[in-house]
């Protein structure tokens, strides 16, 4: 079995590391650039790489394109006009799915077929150097195949990406960018247009910087995501998105409502409202954007305390990704902030620290 990966990023080198070493299973990398080609082979996330997408995709039983959203529909036209194995199929990895569908419906693929797809897990980190086998697994991978896509095809690309151990589901393009609109690129227009407005108000006070700390800084990260990645998302889903912002609006109206009517029964009402709705989320499936795996813990302001803790993981073989001290001050304990690749690490952490008496906080 050959399977073409146009683009080995994050996306696309998880995919890879996810069905290396499958028997029978050759990966081939399609990438721009020879310098990335070769990072990709030297890291074991291909068995080979090419900058010719003729040669990637030539006799592939399955092609995974995972290139930025605004380049999916050139490269999808590129490999359609290429001869394509018979019985190949093609999918993309793209967070909007009604462009691609669209376009895929207006292309002849003959003996081959196109089905849309989107891992619903990502990273804060990017690029093939981020690429993990585990990138997916508790993850949601959505399928969007169209009515007339046969069905074997679909469950042959199902049992392929058992390998990333996700929980693949099927659902209409469209009601897949209304959702992932809502879920994903909302919060991220959110995040930005808060960061943005508190900047604005730090260019006459510089107290709102030092200030904007800890759970500022936590609950805007993803305002912090590629702008060049996010503007073609963005522009992509825009009609969606449109309507969002508009309800957006009035939830915000709302809460202008009920300040000036000075309506404390109404606020709390809502608060309790989101409280128990977010309460009934799962908290153990990854979603589309990146989790953290953090945890907080008081230090007291000793010389050498930083060196304990990270001495004491680091004996215990627990990987540390991250380490920040958000507040320390004399006689007041600090707030230390421990950052792991994974929720097994953390939880290790966790129980390690807690045995040292340490007051550890999620």
């Amino acid at each position: 079995m050959k399977i073409a990966v146009i683009g080995v990023g994050l996306i696309g080198g998880s995919l890879a590391l996810c069905f290396r070493g499958k028997p029978g299973v050759e990966l081939v990398g399609f990438s721009h650039r020879q310098d990335l080609a070769d990072l990709c082979v030297e890291r074991g996330v291909v068995d080979s790489a090419t900058l010719s997408l003729e040669e990637a995709v030539s006799d592939a039983d399955f092609i995974f394109l995972s290139t930025p959203v605004g380049l999916l529909e050139t490269y999808l036209e590129q490999i359609q006009a290429l001869p394509l194995k018979k019985g190949c199929i093609v999918t993309d990895v793209g967070s909007t799915k009604a462009s691609i569908a669209t376009r895929a419906r207006e292309l002849d693929w003959g003996d081959a077929c196109f089905i849309g797809g989107h891992p619903m897990a990502g990273s804060e980190r990017s690029g093939v150097q981020a690429a993990t086998s585990l990138l997916f697994e508790n993850a949601y991978y959505v399928l969007t195949p169209e009515p007339d896509t046969d069905p074997q095809a679909t469950e042959a690309l199902s049992r392929l990406l058992s390998f990333t151990r996700a929980k693949v589901i099927c659902m209409e393009p469209a009601q897949h960018d209304e959702i992932v609109g809502a879920i994903s690129h909302l919060p991220h227009i959110i995040a930005v247009a808060l960061v943005n407005q508190i900047s604005g108000y730090h260019d006459s006070n510089p107290l709102y910087r030092t200030l904007a700390a800890g759970g500022f800084r936590d609950i805007t990260r993803i305002a912090s995501s590629d702008p060049v990645v996010w503007r073609d998302i963005l522009l992509n889903n825009r009609f969606n998105l449109l309507k969002l912002l508009r309800d957006w609006n009035q939830q915000v109206e709302g809460f202008i409502d009920q300040l000036e009517r000075e309506d404390g029964e109404g606020i709390s009402a809502r608060f309790q409202e989101a409280g128990d709705f977010r309460n009934e989320l799962p908290e153990r499936r990854k979603g589309v954007i990146a989790k953290t795996y953090d945890l907080y813990l008081d230090v007291p302001d000793h010389p050498g305390i930083i060196g304990r803790i990270t001495t004491e993981l680091g004996s215990r073989g627990i990987n540390l990704s991250n380490l920040q001290i958000i507040e320390s001050r004399e006689d007041v304990p600090g707030l230390m902030r421990l950052s792991f690749r994974d929720e097994v690490q953390m939880e290790r952490a966790r129980e390690a620290l807690e045995s040292l008496e340490f007051d550890v906080y999620a």
